[in-house]
């Protein structure tokens, strides 16, 4: 016994030291990512601003000289409608972070080994935290934090190795990967311990990692949301004449076209919610047999059934051609806000059933019910 619980405590040790090892790799992947923005601003693609002005949005076809009657006629050939949507725009999709500068790119592949290193580390630390106690690691919102931060990093690189165009999401992401581990070592910490007796059920690696893998994805959506707009704005003000600075096109230049950001985060938001609405049905089967009663409105069920209608009626309303665009996007962020605060503003705010003083906020309170 008492060996058992000197190698638990040893494990635990070594996932600390794996979650703190993981930290630092992903500052140095965080600074590469810095070096590749850096140099790719450099290049003469990013310092090029010609995607967008006056003149050049629609360019003219070469006419073409055909016979008519015995003579010779020139007539314009036919436009070419690259997007249909009503209001977009032939923008091209912009060569990434890198900027098409050669050292840019050295650096995001570095960047990019670190990240890979960085998660390997962090899943380290979760699997034996998740052996240090004998149990799945969610039992408190520490737990949750650092299992959902490696998830979200595990997202981006399965979408790179499926080569998408999402490289300009590790700046990104390594930033508020960070701080979300940074909020859990400093405030979120808490000693390894055994789960009170609700949460003892195989529901907890169903409907718990369910949620956790959701989260991720939604985050991942939340971001392509957010640079869709400024990049949409950009483009706004280049059709109308405008003049960015050099800051904003440089960078702005780098990304995809806002049209192809909005599909991103559109088909990302849509894949995952049907896994959503069974996180939620799940969660309400466990509460059945936990406490006898599928639902009761605590606060928590309460905001999970919130953020689920705030994502429902995002998709409703971007599948609607009055709200494309921007008002959708809007939707979206609000919708990832109400899992935001499902997720801290009630665990830390508003007590209900779902928290368990003895192990921090379990892991019910984590994520879903």
């Amino acid at each position: 016994m008492i060996l058992a619980a000197a190698t638990n405590e040893n494990l635990a040790e070594i996932s600390n030291v794996l979650i703190y090892s993981a930290m630092a790799v992903y500052t140095l992947a965080f600074f590469a990512y810095i070096a590749e923005w850096t140099f790719g601003s450099r290049s003469k693609v990013a310092r090029t601003a010609s995607a967008l002005t006056p003149g050049t949005q629609a360019k003219k076809a070469p006419a073409v000289t055909v016979k008519q009657g015995g003579g010779t006629a020139v007539r314009e050939r036919p436009k070419v409608v690259v997007r249909a949507a009503s209001g977009s725009r032939d923008v091209p999709d912009g060569p990434g972070a890198h900027g098409g500068d050669e050292k840019g790119d050295l650096y995001g592949r570095i960047a990019i080994s670190l990240t890979v290193l960085a998660f390997l580390l962090s899943l380290g630390g979760v699997l034996t935290r998740a052996l240090s106690v004998e149990r799945a690691p969610w039992g408190n919102m520490y737990e949750f934090n650092i299992t959902f931060s490696t998830t979200a990093v595990g997202v981006y690189l399965i979408l790179l190795a499926l080569r998408k165009n999402v490289r300009w999401l590790g700046l990104f992401l390594t930033t508020t990967v960070l701080l979300d581990l940074g909020v859990a070592v400093t405030w979120l910490y808490t000693e390894s311990d055994q789960l009170v007796p609700a949460l003892h059920s195989y529901w907890l690696y169903i409907h718990v990692s369910t949620a956790i893998l959701c989260g991720a994805v939604f985050y991942v959506g939340a971001v392509g949301t957010i640079l869709y707009l400024f990049k949409d704005a950009y483009e706004n003000k280049l059709a109308k004449g405008g003049k960015p600075g050099s800051f904003a096109t440089s960078v702005m230049e780098r990304l995809p076209a806002s049209a192809t950001l909005d599909k991103f985060a559109y088909r990302v938001n849509a894949a995952v919610f049907p896994l959503w609405t069974f996180t939620i049905i799940a969660g309400a089967i466990w509460a059945g047999d936990a406490w006898g009663r599928y639902w009761g409105w605590d606060p928590k069920e309460t905001w999970s059934f919130i953020t689920w209608v705030a994502y429902a009626g995002y998709l409703h309303a971007r599948a609607t051609a009055g709200w494309k665009g921007r008002k959708a996007a809007y939707l979206a962020l609000l919708a990832f806000g109400c899992w935001l605060f499902n997720y801290y503003g009630v665990n830390i705010f508003v007590s209900g059933k779902h928290s368990y003083a003895d192990v921090g906020l379990g892991a019910l309170a984590a994520v879903g019910f």
